[in-house]
């Protein structure tokens, strides 16, 4: 296994990379540093987030772990932190309004769409892949329904990939498979397990159900996300790639990852084969209003969207429709993670939005253990 490189490696890293460039670029990138190693802003209200926390979370950025990172809190007080940069080559300060990739944070607009597609009465939770989509499923597979897609309990298996990790997956990254390779990969391995009676979080599920919202709708999957989600939501900034571009258009904060033992730039992606499932690309204040009108009943029609709060009985149950239940310091959260090559993606409140989380950090190992990320950029968010 290839160890990852230690702190100072990456600061090693930093100065090579900057000795390429001219001395004024030298110059300019040191006396920025200051500037974007915090650059926060007050919490709004005395009972608010442990500020302390999140202020020490982002110092020193960039570091052996994360590149850049932005954090927004909200509910009962609210703060804002923005740290590192944007690019180690030039060392220009992060962007606050960057946009990133939101990585799993995409499957929250599909379930989105799906449940408001069963409130308009097109669909039924209860109806079958089987029916939706016919030919689909193999005569393997018994009836898999849209609510067991919905919340990972459907038994089908992970579809292809172009690499399970950063290191296998780099040498592809311009490559392309479509969702119905991705599925058909899946359906040829059979089922794992008989549906609703596992969960087993795997993006395949999420794949299908893109699928399934264009057969009912007649329409595309990034087209229904604009006119029912970000358009009314005022979600500016939030898109999914044409096809196959892998670059992230506007303002962004490149990503980077440690690929043998080098600090290599993975910005440019092709994500196609995540679709429905990871595609998307937004910023943090735009996920914020996802995440607010979600959870004020905006988005779905409150009878659906108990579905996103509601665990299914099948043993070990973590995730509801898209979103995952997760007891901190006394509270339940309901949010979701995501993470592309590069970039590693959170949102999560209460259920009663007391306190609301985004965070979109520049992890250098964003697709490895998540927890560390969470426990470091996360968690200060619900310490009060």
């Amino acid at each position: 296994m290839q160890l990852r490189p230690t702190a100072v490696a990456l600061a090693t890293a930093l100065a090579l990379s900057l000795t390429a460039l001219p001395l004024a670029g030298v110059a300019s990138a040191q006396a920025a540093a200051p500037a974007s190693a915090a650059r926060t802003t007050p919490p709004s209200a005395t009972e608010g987030p442990d500020t302390e926390a999140l202020r020490a979370a982002i110092a020193g950025l960039p570091d052996h772990d994360a590149t850049a990172a932005l954090i927004r809190v909200g509910g009962q007080g609210s703060w804002r932190g923005v740290a590192g940069v944007r690019d180690v080559r030039t060392g220009a300060p992060a962007l606050d309004n960057a946009r990133f990739r939101a990585g799993s944070v995409t499957k929250v607009v599909t379930a989105a769409i799906v449940l408001q597609l069963a409130a308009e009465g097109r669909i039924s939770l209860d109806g079958t892949v089987q029916q939706y989509l016919p030919g689909l499923l193999t005569q393997d597979f018994e009836p898999v329904t849209v609510r067991q897609l919905l919340n990972y309990t459907s038994g089908l298996r992970p579809g292809a990939s172009l690499g399970e990790t950063v290191e296998e997956g780099y040498a592809h990254r311009f490559e392309t498979l479509t969702p119905r390779q991705v599925v058909g990969a899946s359906v040829a391995e059979g089922p794992e397990f008989a549906p609703g009676t596992q969960q087993d979080y795997s993006n395949i599920h999420y794949t299908v159900l893109g699928m399934l919202i264009e057969r009912i709708t007649g329409d595309s999957y990034a087209h229904q996300a604009a006119v029912r989600i970000f358009r009314p939501l005022g979600m500016r900034d939030t898109s999914f790639p044409n096809g196959s571009d892998p670059r992230i258009h506007g303002p962004h904060n490149r990503g980077y990852d440690w690929i043998d033992g080098r600090l290599a730039d993975v910005t440019d992606w092709n994500m196609s084969d995540r679709w429905a499932a990871g595609d998307m690309i937004s910023t943090t204040a735009d996920l914020e209003r996802l995440l607010v009108a979600l959870f004020r009943g905006r988005v779905v029609p409150g009878p659906q969207l108990k579905e996103m709060f509601t665990l299914p009985d099948v043993p070990g149950a973590r995730y509801a429709a898209a979103l995952e239940r997760l007891e901190l310091n006394g509270r339940v959260i309901w949010g979701k993670t995501g993470s592309r090559p590069g970039y590693a993606t959170v949102i999560a409140a209460t259920r009663d939005l007391s306190r609301t989380l985004v965070y979109s950090v520049n992890a250098t190992d964003a697709k490895g253990d998540g927890a560390g990320v969470a426990q470091r950029f996360g968690f200060p968010a619900f310490n009060r």
